[in-house]
């Protein structure tokens, strides 16, 4: 299972989504003092992190059946897309007194380890595939 890359991709975007549970998204500089917003204090944080985690999550672990494993990879890397497009929605709409954090961009590092694992998964797919034609085409000659 895990000597293959897009399994090594999955398992990073499993993780850095997971780390965004227990992580700030930003922090609210007021005169004094300083304020933490986390991820799981917005409600639409917390579904679109809980989809895209849980997907991943499943991607992961399914690696016997690859199109499923696809499919996940694919809905995980959309749904952290739109996450990352909330995340921007709500950067430019904030004032000057909330400065986010360096992990804001883990969704789209997601996104890009995702797209990297579909291209594995396909590519594991069609050599899998390719073979099985190849040794479907000798047994029915013989």
């Amino acid at each position: 299972m895990w000597q293959r890359v897009q399994t090594l991709y999955l398992g990073i975007a499993v993780a850095l989504l997971a780390t965004l549970f227990f992580s700030d998204v930003a922090v609210i500089i007021t005169p004094g003092e300083e304020q933490r917003v986390a991820y799981v204090e917005k409600t639409e944080y917390v579904i679109l992190l809980a989809v895209a985690l849980a997907s991943s999550a499943l991607a992961l672990f399914s690696f016997r059946r690859r199109m499923f494993q696809l499919r996940m990879a694919a809905v995980s890397a959309v749904v952290s897309l739109g996450l990352q497009g909330w995340l921007v929605h709500d950067y430019f709409k904030a004032g000057e007194e909330l400065v986010f954090r360096y992990n804001a961009i883990f969704p789209v590092i997601c996104v890009i380890l995702l797209v990297l694992a579909i291209r594995g998964i396909f590519a594991d797919e069609l050599m899998v595939r390719s073979a099985s034609h190849l040794r479907g085409g000798k047994r029915r000659r013989q």
